[in-house]
């Protein structure tokens, strides 16, 4: 990512600033990968090249308008490498990234084996470091083979370049060792990501509880699962003191609890998925099993309250949760066919379906996708400010598309967004200064 001494100016953006929660035309000026000015001015002017110093040689990029933000810091990517390259690899993930603005990807350790040592830390860092053309920011397991029984050595894994750890959607069920596991990482200063579930209830659930999914004969599961999931949790981390990120939130039900554990001081926070802020159970239809996600899509009802609770600032994170699979583990019956959907490359998009309803500005989706999380992480990113990285995505947000998933830069491509109207599109993508997307 060492850019040298590369400038580039960019002029005439709509600058979206989350931090400030401002949008406004002007220019911004990036030099060895870093943010170096934003100015008012919409034109940079000679005069105003030399009062900077900035080179002849500068490299001039006409926004022409359009909107030029931090780029999306996407927490829960998973990657199949290793065990399932055939689904993605990290060079077509690092592709999907960059044409979907994300420039880090925060990736999953719930591969085939699980990324729980050092080792296997290793071979992903070096396999990112070859292929990908974003950041790559590897999260590691919280126990063994992500089998809930012993911890993983934290330690050793952070010296090797976690950021947190998660066994993702395999909860640890027993409370001694997720507390243990708290306590622990919380004397390393070490993020642990969950994703709140009462296993029990949920166990071979594939659609949400309800009138609907009795129509349609499914095993179903009651979103207070997620409830006593995250209530158990929140009971732990208040326990042990530890830090806490809830991954995927996705229902109502929950929310209370969240708020509660935020206004006591603990230090917690939590995301949710595209997929459940634009899609609700009844985009199941006849059956689809594109839209099979864990946890289930959920009423409307539960919906526009995860979209309520970003607005507000309640919910933090907007995430992909992007899961590939192939067409064999979706091409069938809907109770067996394998949960998740690809996501990278239709986050944008699909969030601003939120912003052209009016449900929530540019800067608030930003301050969710590219600014909260990273906080959260402790990185520089997310932010339009001097000294930040030049990490920027430049997009129309009323360029209407059709999306075809063949021509999505996946492996894999289970969209539910297929065939579907959208309204916004990347135009290019910057990681360090550097185009890694985008004419």
């Amino acid at each position: 990512m060492n850019q040298g001494n590369l400038t580039t100016v960019f002029q005439n953006a709509r600058l979206i600033d989350p931090a400030a929660g401002t949008e406004q035309i002007g220019s911004l000026i990036a030099s060895g990968g870093k943010i170096t000015e934003i100015l008012t001015q919409a034109t940079v002017s000679k005069e105003l090249f030399r009062a900077r110093n900035i080179p002849d040689s500068a490299d001039i990029v006409d926004c022409d308008g359009k909107c030029l933000a931090p780029g999306i810091v996407d927490i829960g990517v998973k990657v199949c490498e290793p065990g399932e390259r055939h689904k993605e690899s990290f060079r077509t993930a690092g592709q999907a990234a960059a044409a979907g603005g994300v420039t880090t990807m925060v990736t999953r350790p719930d591969t085939d084996p699980a990324i729980d040592s050092p080792e296997t830390l290793e071979f992903v860092n070096r396999r990112a470091n070859e292929a990908a053309p974003v950041r790559v920011l590897p999260m590691a397991a919280l126990t063994k083979g992500r089998q809930g029984r012993e911890m993983v050595e934290i330690g050793f894994l952070q010296d090797a370049g976690a950021v947190a750890f998660t066994d993702c959607d395999a909860v640890v069920q027993d409370p001694r060792v997720f507390a243990r596991c708290l306590s622990y990482a919380r004397g390393l200063g070490a993020l642990v990501i969950a994703h709140p579930q009462d296993s029990g209830l949920s166990r071979g659930a594939a659609v949400t509880a309800g009138k609907f999914a009795t129509l349609r004969g499914l095993p179903a599961v009651s979103p207070m699962a997620e409830r006593m999931g995250l209530e158990r949790d929140l009971a732990i981390v208040e326990m042990t003191g530890g830090r806490y990120h809830a991954d995927n939130l996705s229902a109502a039900a929950g929310l209370p609890a969240l708020r509660r554990a935020k206004e006591a001081g603990l230090d917690v926070t939590a995301g949710v998925s595209i997929h459940h802020l634009t899609l609700n159970e009844f985009d199941v239809g006849d059956y689809r099993t594109f839209f099979k996600v864990k946890p289930p899509l959920r009423a409307e009802d539960d919906r526009l309250a995860m979209v309520e609770a970003v607005a507000s600032g309640l919910i933090d994170v907007i995430s992909s949760m992007h899961t590939p699979q192939d067409e064999e583990s979706k091409r069938l019956p809907f109770e067996e066919a394998a949960s998740g959907a690809v996501a990278l490359e239709t986050l944008l998009p699909a969030a601003l379906r939120l912003y052209h309803a009016g449900m929530l500005t540019l800067p608030a989706l930003f301050r969710a996708m590219a600014l909260n999380p990273a906080r959260r992480l402790g990185l520089d990113g997310g932010q339009l400010a001097p000294g930040a990285p030049a990490d920027l995505v430049m997009f129309d947000p009323d360029a209407p598309f059709v999306l075809d998933r063949f021509r999505l830069q996946s492996k894999s491509k289970n969209t539910p967004f297929d065939g579907q109207r959208m309204q916004g599109k990347v135009l290019a993508t910057y990681v360090a200064g550097r185009r890694v997307w985008g004419a």
